[in-house]
């Protein structure tokens, strides 16, 4: 008999918001209401670009000085249209109940029940991975110690997180971090027991869990055979593993931090009133296009790329025309995500990762479809800036495989 029950959604850091980085500010900074960037601001040169690859480059970005940055975190939680209370489903025993359903982990969800998770409503209750465990518990298929569960589950304002799965990337130690933030942002990194023996065996990891400024976190059991796609469960689903932060910060394994936290949040959500923040792609637009540009690049096989583009094309999904406008963008450079964990947030994370859990990893395959599916019943906008403002503040190092999370 398979026992369904409804994890719920934690926000134990509402009742104490304001008692943290509010708190260290000088007065003056914290009374600090011009921001320098609206007026005629001298803009810092952007990061040089690696010489050795041809392509796009960083462009100059404003910032407001780091003290003025921490100054400008809101004292309350931004309002989440509609929906007001996620909650998630747990079974014991989920069973495949049709085609192409998805995974153990993510639940098997039906296509009724994918389709009634777009529906929002002020209480909803929705497939969103970690489904035999209201977590990352034992035996959930991404199963993390009880000692590193009880350092995921602290309230911190902002932390900043980071994966390497199947050893395809080398840990970059972020730079131009604050004092603040280096005490006061946890930095995790989540690898799997293969990363792990890597880094131990060339003395990255010496038995402790810190390498510099990232706390690292093994996962046992991981639920996908496929690196790639197990990546995608931190990556889309960190409200679910920090189920008491605020804001969080995503950057892919590959890429290196080098502005500091409070810095990104105050540019690319707080000063646009935004709480889901990623850039779009650089040349592409189009999902068509992606889609076409993914099988020239053997990103995943061509089968299940035209499968799952064909059923988005049922469903309605159109090329991207100036006719979309404001809407800049159907296509994502997915390796930075910055958000805020409210409900409206959470739940588009949950639908955009059941979407890669059931068809494709190629997450910018299935971006645009879940966010007008939202779009159509809520008032609520993703901040899709420029990729070469991504460029300013994070940087590709290294890469050790063609395959990225």
């Amino acid at each position: 008999m398979n026992k369904v029950t409804v994890c719920d959604e934690s926000f134990g850091w509402y009742p104490s918001i304001s008692h943290a980085s509010a708190a260290v500010v000088d007065s003056n900074a914290a009374s600090f209401l011009d921001n320098p960037c609206k007026k005629n601001f001298a803009f810092p040169p952007p990061p040089p670009g690696d010489r050795r690859r041809i392509g796009p480059r960083p462009c100059p970005v404003c910032y407001i000085p780091v003290e003025h940055a921490m100054a400008s975190i809101p004292k309350f939680p931004s309002e989440s249209p509609v929906l007001r209370h996620l909650t998630y489903f747990s079974e014991e025993n989920p069973v495949r109940t049709e085609p192409n359903g998805g995974s153990e982990f993510g639940g098997y969800p039906s296509l009724k029940q994918r389709k009634d998770s777009f529906d929002i409503k002020e209480s909803m209750t929705v497939h969103c991975g970690f489904v035999k465990g209201c977590g990352p518990r034992d035996q959930t298929g991404f199963d993390i110690d009880a000692d590193d569960l009880k350092a995921l589950e602290q309230f911190h304002e902002v932390i900043v997180a980071s994966a390497i799965f199947g050893n395809y990337d080398v840990i970059q130690q972020p730079r131009n971090i604050g004092e603040f933030a280096r005490k006061n942002v946890p930095f995790f990194m989540f690898i799997d027991k293969e990363t792990e023996a890597y880094m131990k065996n060339t003395s990255v990891l010496d038995g402790g869990k810190q390498v510099g400024l990232w706390r690292i976190i093994v996962v046992h059991n991981v639920p996908y055979k496929d690196a790639r796609r197990n990546g995608k469960v931190p990556k889309l689903l960190l409200h679910r593993l920090f189920p008491n932060v605020r804001y969080s910060i995503w950057i892919d394994g590959k890429l290196r931090l080098i502005v500091d936290p409070y810095q990104i949040l105050e540019k690319f959500l707080w000063r646009q009133n935004a709480t889901f923040a990623i850039s779009r792609h650089y040349s592409r637009f189009d999902v068509f296009e992606e889609a076409e540009a993914n099988k020239v690049a053997g990103k995943y096989d061509n089968t299940s790329i035209d499968n799952q583009i064909d059923y988005y094309k049922k469903e309605g999904l159109t090329p991207y025309t100036l006719d979309k406008l404001p809407i800049t963008s159907d296509v994502p450079e997915g390796c930075v995500i910055i958000r805020e964990h409210i409900p409206i947030a959470n739940l588009f994370s949950c639908l955009w990762f059941n979407e890669v859990d059931r068809f494709t990893s190629r997450d910018q395959l299935s971006f645009a479809t879940v966010r007008d599916k939202v779009r159509e019943k809520v008032n609520w906008n993703i901040n899709m800036f420029l990729d070469c403002e991504r460029r300013n503040f994070v940087i590709q190092v290294a890469i050790l495989s063609l395959i990225t999370i």
